[in-house]
């Protein structure tokens, strides 16, 4: 979160897939209740956590309360108070308060509630806990695009997701979280859509090109990006909250900005995984090194940061922007053949119901269409368990990686037998015998 007092000077009218659309599309207006509170790691996840919320422009003065949690009602008792930074934004002729809190000075793999307001106005207590300061076992969620008609069916997948991981440590949002970069109504739908969730399972959130708007010929980043999530700062200059690596129980988790000036990003990408000293490596981005769908090649972006990723043999890609799934293997330049057993794994995926036509390529294992899925990430010790879900809680995809020593990554390869889904295989047809009363 930075600074914010700004004027939207571009202002977006029409509403996307209006027919479609959940609720009216206006602006959620905020109230002395917090609300779109949401968990992030600005800082080092095993003694610090980073806490975003709105309010109306009555509430001049929030705070975040934190304490350690337990089984008894009375763990309030010895809690802890910090003033949270208060920003003025405006867009539209619309007014809120954006505040932020980061609570230091936390104990290592320790369960803490919180809860954040003013006054005698407060939302509920949220419990998570820090990571661990040595290499442990842990589980993280992936998404792909949400994007379009989210609290009508994206919804189904995030509370799906966190049904089967409910002890998930951190969620991955690969991008295009909205559909219009400053429609604060569908915010709000993202917000809602996880609701509790976002309060109480750490984001990683990277921008898409729909956390994107154009003013004249330039491209800005949505006004709402900032003010919404504190993450870290750490990245290359001109890229705040949007590049920047977060280090968790023996992995680095690297986020690029996909969407401008890849060459820039390059070299403070190579020296971060160059000093690395974790484990595993995982980056995600919006915009796929391989593509999944027709028409939607990143030559530019595959020739910056490919040779790195080759280079320092990064475990694992997690992308979104093609509205289809693929799974596939590192190839190299000029291969005519693919390698199953070592390389980077590259995984393209989407969340939401936005879908388009899957176009079969050498580099993918396997492949989907017109599907809803989410990606459930386990790691243990040596060991990687991947398993790619559909909205509907199926098993679609699976592989563990293994780490060996001096060797690249073994894949093996858990994929059901099941047929790829395709659209013609997907669609669901109406069968007259059917009648629900």
């Amino acid at each position: 979160m930075r600074p914010i007092c700004l004027i939207l000077l571009f202002l977006f009218t029409a509403p996307a897939y209006a027919n479609e659309h959940y609720r009216a599309a206006v602006d959620s207006l905020p109230s002395q209740i917090p609300d779109r509170i949401v968990l992030n790691w600005s800082e080092d996840p095993t003694t610090t956590a980073s806490v975003t919320w709105r309010t109306d422009t009555s509430i001049t003065q929030a705070e975040g309360q934190i304490a350690k949690a337990n089984a008894s009602a009375n763990f309030t008792t010895w809690s802890w108070s910090k003033n949270a930074r208060t920003e003025k934004w405006e867009h539209n002729g619309n007014t809120a308060h954006f505040h932020s809190v980061t609570f230091k000075g936390l104990k290592p793999n320790t369960l803490y509630a919180y809860r954040v307001g003013s006054g005698d106005i407060w939302s509920s207590w949220y419990q998570f806990r820090t990571a661990s300061a040595e290499p442990d076992e842990f589980t993280f969620i992936y998404f792909g695009d949400a994007q379009n008609n989210l609290l009508a069916l994206w919804a189904r997948t995030i509370r799906t997701a966190v049904l089967d991981a409910p002890h998930a440590d951190f969620i991955i949002h690969a991008g295009d979280l909205v559909n219009r970069a400053n429609r604060d109504s569908e915010w709000e739908e993202w917000f809602e859509s996880g609701d509790w969730i976002h309060a109480k399972i750490p984001s990683i959130s990277t921008p898409g090109n729909h956390e994107y708007y154009k003013n004249g010929d330039k491209r800005h980043l949505s006004v709402l990006w900032r003010p919404h999530f504190t993450l870290p700062e750490n990245g290359p200059e001109g890229f705040a909250e949007t590049t920047y690596y977060t280090d968790y129980q023996g992995a680095r988790i690297i986020s690029l900005n996909s969407n401008e000036r890849h060459e820039e990003q390059a070299s403070w990408l190579e020296q971060v995984l160059k000093d690395n000293p974790n484990k595993w490596t995982f980056v995600t981005f919006h915009h796929p090194v391989y593509s999944a769908s027709e028409g939607r090649d990143n030559k530019d972006l595959r020739k910056a940061w490919k040779p790195i990723f080759d280079k320092y043999a990064v475990d694992l890609v997690l992308q979104g922007h093609d509205h289809s799934y693929a799974r596939g293997n590192n190839i190299g330049s000029g291969a005519t053949v693919r390698d199953s057993t070592k390389g980077t794994v590259y995984v393209v995926s989407v969340s939401g119901p936005k879908q388009y036509k899957l176009r079969k390529d050498r580099w993918m294992t396997r492949g989907a269409e017109n599907t809803q899925l989410y990606q459930v990430i386990t790691v243990s010790g040596d060991t990687l368990s991947y398993r790619a879900m559909t909205a509907v809680g199926e098993l679609y995809d699976a592989f563990d990686l293994v780490k060996q020593m001096g060797k690249p990554n073994k894949l093996i390869d858990r994929a059901p037998e099941s047929p790829e889904r395709r659209w013609e295989n997907t669609l669901e047809k109406k069968d007259k015998d059917d009648k629900v009363y």
